[in-house]
């Protein structure tokens, strides 16, 4: 498995509030709306299509209430990953985030998607940290 972390990021609200909205999949359903089609969510598990791709889904699959979310694909992402969200509440209304992505690439995947990985985790976590401080 080839690992791919985050920079830490920080956002200004209570690890609760953070770990409550992320833990469910439900609470995606307006963030995607008009950029994904055929979403359907509950609490631990989505599933979508995305610009000609087949249908694809993710799921929960632990978490620890405050402090960790682990995802994963079901059967039809075609490559095996694991996306773990960090969440260290610091001081009142100031929580660090990281974010990891564990992927099993073989060399020529890893040679085509190693670097957009590198660079897609950190986007994830500055998209998250922003949406969450603008709120």
């Amino acid at each position: 498995m080839n690992t791919y972390e985050s920079k830490i990021v920080t956002i200004n609200k209570r690890a609760e509030d953070i770990y409550n909205i992320l833990s469910n999949f439900s609470n995606f359903t307006p963030l995607v709306a008009g950029k994904v089609n055929d979403w359907q969510a509950d609490e631990s598990s989505c599933s979508f299509s995305y610009q000609g791709m087949g249908p694809v889904g993710f799921k929960i699959i632990d978490k620890e209430e405050n402090k960790t979310i682990k995802i994963s694909g079901d059967e039809r992402v075609p490559v095996q990953f694991f996306l773990w969200l960090q969440l260290k509440e610091t001081a009142p209304y100031v929580t660090k985030m990281k974010i990891t992505i564990k992927a099993e690439l073989n060399m020529m995947m890893r040679m085509m998607l190693g670097k957009k990985l590198e660079e897609g985790v950190n986007t994830l976590a500055d998209g998250i940290a922003s949406a969450f401080n603008a709120a």
